[in-house]
């Protein structure tokens, strides 16, 4: 038994006794999944360096039929991209200065919904928020996602210029842009352009935290449904995204073609690398 399962049991309250065992049990539940999701990882990556399953039960003195239903079983690998255990999903409120109240876009309720529904999928927990009007969020917590652009709040405008290639920049004209450091391209919406078009530019980066201890998932669009295509991409290629930057940090833009009646995307396709920020320290 356990120390900290003694000091439970020892408890005399039962009031107290079923709260701390209703914790305890949603903790352990929590480390459970995250203990089965690295299993099947590291099942998985000796796999994937040529060894057999027979091998690999050899070697960990498991059956060959226990690594291999470990291989199929349990929550996949790739939702650690999201974060581990639980996550928290932030989404920016808005002021409509014409009825004088506070909003949330549409786009910003179904970007932040289907990202919850996402990491269900993975066997996370969720919860989610909602980033103030003054742009308020305490960003050194584990497991946080936040949509929310950087002329909504300083403190991801803070975060977002942590990014060694990628930088929010206004155009002459006035339209917000990402311009890409390293190549010099210069990404703009296509509501900003002339002609007009359903076309839209999204952000999507691991980023440091404010206190340096360790990190967050930015989601952003030029306009909302950049966001809602970056989700997209979260929803159809997160195994592909695993496998190319794991949980280090990154950063990459994603065009977004869209239903200009439903801000649906009809595609979302990556715009550059997933640059890696340890391989671009200096751009």
């Amino acid at each position: 038994m356990s120390d900290e399962l003694r000091r439970i049991v020892a408890i005399d309250d039962p009031y107290l006794l079923l709260r701390e065992v209703t914790t305890r049990l949603a903790d352990a539940q929590q480390e459970v999944t995250e203990l089965a999701r690295l299993r099947r990882r590291v099942v998985q990556d000796l796999h994937a360096q040529g060894l057999s399953y027979a091998q690999i039960a050899a070697k960990a003195g498991l059956s060959r039929g226990r690594i291999h239903q470990i291989r199929h079983t349990g929550p996949a690998p790739e939702g650690a991209f999201l974060g581990r255990g639980s996550v928290t999903v932030a989404t920016p409120l808005r002021r409509d200065d014409e009825r004088g109240r506070t909003v949330v876009a549409v786009d910003d309720v179904s970007s932040g919904k289907r990202l919850e529904e996402l990491a269900r999928s993975y066997g996370l927990d969720v919860t989610s928020e909602h980033v103030p009007l003054t742009g308020t969020i305490d960003l050194d917590r584990d497991g946080l996602v936040v949509v929310c652009g950087p002329r909504m709040s300083q403190e991801m405008w803070d975060t977002y210029a942590q990014d060694p290639v990628l930088a929010w920049e206004r155009a002459e004209d006035g339209p917000w842009t990402v311009v890409d450091r390293k190549t010099g391209l210069v990404h703009r919406s296509g509501q900003d352009s002339a002609p007009a078009r359903p076309y839209d530019v999204g952000y999507l980066g691991r980023l440091p935290r404010p206190e340096g201890q360790g990190t967050l998932l930015a989601i952003a669009g030029i306009h909302t449904q950049g966001s809602l295509g970056v989700v997209q991409l979260l929803t159809n290629d997160l195994n592909t995204l695993w496998g190319q930057v794991g949980d280090q940090r990154f950063s990459t833009l994603v065009g977004v073609e869209y239903d200009p009646d439903t801000s649906e995307p009809l595609s979302a396709e990556l715009l550059c690398p997933l640059y890696r920020h340890d391989e671009e320290t200096s751009v």
